[in-house]
């Protein structure tokens, strides 16, 4: 019986190792086509079109080029001075192109993983405002004052990043000074009403108004208000104001900073000696 798969072909190579080469390219093709379908389910929603396009072509590629390198021995190609050279050019490459790649692995964890989301307001390596777009290699930041920012997503992903709406309800705080001579409970009293009475100021969690300190120049009230992430400046801006003259037209007043001034005796005497 003739030994088909054991038929030399050309050098040392047989029919045997020629299905082999066959077979091993088609389970990469088949392996190859898995993963990039499994990356596209994961990411269709959290990605742009034209990026995840980019991302499965150099999945599915990658995989078929390591699968070919691996059987072209077994058809007696020698690749070892290709592999030489190509280890030289991807060395040399790697080297050139490390903060690219460190981008491009930061914004695929950026956007699988979704610390941030665009329209969020964040404040990341000193930089605050709004996220206005999450690319692969960069995330765009525009800020208060209308500048526009591109943030390596590198920096992104390795900074503390605060996110000043994650959660729904903010808090923010005034510190309220009266005189001594004001009635604390009382003021305690209108700064609670007008809270309440503020369509944004949240019921729930609840406001903090409680006296903190004896000053030097007054009596500090705490105030503490929850407020929409959203909304949450212009509550505080707006209640500000309002309590400042609601206190004023209670009789209450906040002071001005004092200090008591004691004179010596001599300042008594050339007064007596002007009159």
């Amino acid at each position: 019986m003739i030994d088909i798969l054991g038929q030399k072909v050309y050098g040392d190579v047989t029919v045997h190792d020629i299905l082999f080469v066959v077979l091993m390219m088609t389970i990469a093709t088949i392996v190859a086509r898995i993963v990039t379908t499994n990356i596209r389910r994961a990411l269709t929603d959290k990605m742009k079109r034209d990026q995840l396009e980019l991302i499965l072509k150099i999945v599915y590629y990658g995989i078929i080029t390591i699968a070919f390198i691996t059987v072209m021995p077994t058809l007696g190609l020698n690749l070892s001075g290709l592999l030489v050279a190509g280890g030289i050019a991807g060395i040399i490459i790697g080297f050139a192109s490390q903060s690219v790649v460190s981008n491009l692995v930061s914004g695929i964890f950026l956007i699988s993983e979704k610390p941030i989301k665009i329209g969020d307001q964040i404040s990341v390596d000193g930089v605050a405002g709004y996220v206005e777009d999450i690319h692969i290699l960069s995330t765009v930041v525009r800020t208060y004052d209308g500048l526009y920012v591109r943030i390596p997503n590198e920096k992104v992903f390795t900074s503390s990043i605060t996110n000043y709406v994650a959660n729904v309800a903010r808090r923010f705080e005034y510190v309220v000074g009266i005189r001594y001579s004001d009635d604390a409970e009382k003021a305690i009293q209108i700064i609670n009403r007008l809270i309440d009475e503020h369509p944004f100021a949240l019921k729930n969690p609840e406001p903090q108004i409680f006296v903190n300190e004896l000053g030097d120049n007054a009596v500090n009230i705490v105030v503490r208000i929850w407020g929409p992430s959203t909304e949450w400046y212009s509550i505080k801006t707006e209640l500000l104001w309002k309590i400042k003259k609601e206190l004023e037209e209670n009789g209450i007043e906040i002071p001005f900073p004092q200090r008591t001034v004691w004179f010596a005796n001599d300042l008594k005497l050339k007064n007596n000696e002007k009159d």
